[in-house]
């Protein structure tokens, strides 16, 4: 029965060392996403209603000009 606390204590203390490791990791920036800013700007906008609008009325103008 004693073996059973013994695995459980070290257990316990393996999980604490992976979390401090993974607090320290995130602190320093390991997770950070630095490539997805730099192509954002590549990526359609979000359909959105009032974007929808504006999107719909430069349609309607560029085909009066066309006329």
């Amino acid at each position: 029965m004693s073996i059973i606390y013994m695995l459980l204590a070290i257990s316990v203390i393996v999980a604490l060392v992976f979390f401090v490791a993974f607090i320290i990791s995130v602190k320093k920036g390991q997770y950070d996403d630095t490539y997805t800013p730099s192509i954002r700007m590549l990526f359609d906008d979000e359909v959105t209603p009032e974007n929808l609008e504006t999107k719909n009325k430069q349609q309607n103008q560029s085909l009066k000009e066309q006329s």
